[in-house]
């Protein structure tokens, strides 16, 4: 019997490792940025197409590279941030060690043109699934270029199961975000399909964070920073105030890497304890800087999921860090006392005079001087009191002297018996509990209908038929409320926008990430219109779906969340019975299209056994 054990192909390796390096083009502009970074860049221009399955290039100043290093960047296990065992426990740099560019060559078409300060020519390198179709001299300017073109186009079941187009531009943005957040002092500039649409300067951190997520984060921060012996923490954490319930900005950094950390965010949470609400979230951008050799950045492929050596001892010195900044910048509310209706004391001015307090007495006074048949008598002060009564002398008080048939006043008649009361007064039909529940009477027992839950499902059900019949009236605005938006927001926003104007969302664009919103659905009264238009994006991002369904059932559910009747609200009996009437009128009244339940029945058994 022959061997059955053999090597494989390089080509066949590297596509292999390509499904565990390379998910999806946001991972190619990683490592190729990442690695622009490492060459020392200060500006890095990326280029994409049809979000990034038709070109990917990525263009820096860097060191650029010789003829050699240009080509041995693309074999496998061919790094230049590895030299010993122990450089794995000293890593500074970003990018993948040595099979990312292999990984990448091998699933796509590559073009690269770099070029060294000392050189006068630099090296065109074009490779196609692993194989090198050329390599020549060619004249290029300083730094790096990396051009990516068809990705998988040898693997057709992995560029089969891609996400569509907004959803990988979107995991681009966040790529691209995550890494300009680590390096304000280069300048990032994003272009698509030959149009820019992100441009960022060099700048500080604070500004840098700005630019990503908009103007009005600038007044939410707060700065934190300590310095111990186990490393530095510095960032910034939004004031208490600006929580949201929705999809916030919440960034972990570790030496200019952005991980992921459930264990810190806890410390983080813990420090805005009773400053929000427990469904609230604050936005945080905290940025760590500890020894190389006390993380291990080892443990995923994609770098995202790091191993601290001292967590605990962080986790609290973090907790503590966040905690003194919002003390020191008057985040945390001081004590109010009450004091509408305190008496208003005056302060004692030792300065002032004083006079003592005096006393009129009339000399003349004697209450037991009788007075005789000649004096006057006493007649009281006009007050002018008849002049209140002018005009009403003709009029009678009917009510009150007139008597009834018994001969009482009408005043004490007595209140009407429940005969002659109605029936609906005296057994109304439904029944609101703590301004929180629809109680009715049902056969089988007493059915309990949460007001919110029920309205959520009656306004899902009428805005997702809007959306998907395009029968949206739209109401036009008096004035245009500007709306501003980050740059994942408004990478986000085309996937979602046609469903938006279905419903009667009319936006125009204003330029820098901001529109104008000219016209709001008429059937809705909330007040807050940006609000509203964020809750459905965040929404889209939070699912990250790609069915239309399940785009428009996510829109749908968003704005009948923020729309439906809250709790607290005092209903009457005819709203009540609208409420009631229109769920049951539902297909699926039971629960709301997230699977919350709406509607609970006790029944005539149960009340019984708790009564006896």
């Amino acid at each position: 019997m022959s061997d059955i054990i053999h090597l494989l192909p390089d080509s066949i390796a590297n596509q292999i490792a390509a499904g565990e390096v390379i998910q999806r083009p946001a991972s190619v502009v990683k490592e190729l940025v990442e690695n622009a970074l490492d060459a020392g860049a200060s500006r890095v221009t990326i280029s994409i197409k049809g979000a990034g399955r038709t070109l990917i290039q990525v263009i820096d100043d860097g060191k650029g590279m010789s003829a050699t290093d240009a080509r041995m960047a693309f074999e496998r296990h061919a790094t230049s941030k590895i030299r010993q065992a122990d450089d794995l426990f000293a890593l500074t740099t970003m990018g993948f060690r040595g099979e990312a560019l292999p990984s990448i060559a091998a699933i796509a078409h590559v073009e690269v043109k770099s070029r060294r300060a000392e050189d006068e020519l630099g090296t065109l390198l074009m490779i196609s699934g692993s194989v090198v179709e050329k390599q020549e001299v060619v004249s290029c300017g300083e730094g790096t270029s990396i051009s990516v073109k068809n990705i998988f186009y040898n693997v057709p079941a992995r560029r089969k199961f891609l996400k569509s187009n907004e959803t990988e531009r979107r995991n681009i943005f966040t790529e691209i975000e995550r890494l300009a957040l680590v390096h304000p002092d280069i300048e990032f500039t994003l272009i698509e399909n030959d149009v820019e649409t992100l441009h960022l300067p060099k700048t500080g951190l604070r500004q840098r964070i700005v630019q990503l997520e908009g103007k009005n984060i600038n007044q939410q921060l707060i700065e934190i920073e300590e310095m111990t012996t186990l490393g530095k923490i510095h960032g910034y954490v939004s004031r208490p105030e600006f929580a949201k319930k929705g999809r916030v900005s919440q960034f972990f950094f570790v030496n200019d890497r952005y991980i992921r950390h459930p264990y810190f965010h806890k410390a983080v949470l813990v420090a805005f304890e009773n400053l929000i609400a427990a469904n609230e979230k604050p936005s945080y951008f905290i940025y760590f800087q500890v020894e190389p050799d006390s993380i291990d950045v080892n443990i995923h492929p994609t770098k995202t999921e790091v191993k601290f050596e001292n967590e605990q001892a962080l986790w609290q010195i973090l907790m503590v860090t966040v905690k003194e900044s919002l003390g020191k910048f008057n985040a945390v509310p001081s004590i109010d006392f009450d004091t509408d209706d305190a008496p208003d004391i005056p302060i004692f001015d030792p300065s002032r005079p004083t006079s003592m307090p005096k006393v009129s007495v009339n000399p003349d006074y004697n209450p037991f001087r009788g007075t005789s048949s000649g004096s006057r008598p006493f007649t009281p002060p006009a007050m002018g009191w008849e002049q209140l009564y002018k005009g009403f002398e003709g009029e009678k008080m009917e009510s009150v002297t007139a008597p009834d048939s018994e001969g009482t006043p009408s005043i004490f008649r007595k209140e009407e018996t429940g005969q002659n009361r109605p029936e609906t007064e005296l057994f109304p039909e439904h029944y609101q509990f703590k301004q929180k529940y629809i109680l009715t009477s049902v056969k089988s027992g007493l059915m309990i209908i949460d007001q919110h839950k029920a309205h959520v499902r009656i306004l899902f059900d009428k805005y997702l038929e809007q959306i998907r019949n395009r029968k949206g009236v739209s109401q036009r605005v008096l004035f245009p409320e500007v709306l501003e938006l980050s740059a994942s927001e408004a990478a986000a926003l085309p996937s979602v926008y046609d469903d938006m104007e279905a419903l009667g969302f009319e936006l125009s664009e204003l330029g820098d990430r901001s529109f104008a919103i000219q016209g709001v659905p008429s059937e809705i009264e909330n007040s807050n219109p940006s609000g509203l238009i964020r809750g459905m994006i965040h929404r889209s991002m939070e699912t990250g779906s790609d069915a239309k369904t399940e785009i428009q059932e996510s829109i749908a559910l968003s704005l009948a969340a923020m729309t439906a009747i809250p709790h607290g609200k005092v209903l009457t009996s005819e709203e009540m019975l609208l409420v009631v009437s229109e769920l049951f009128a539902s297909k699926t009244p039971t629960y709301t299209p997230d699977g919350q339940v709406i509607v609970s029945v006790i029944t005539d058994k149960e009340i019984e056994k708790k009564m006896n």
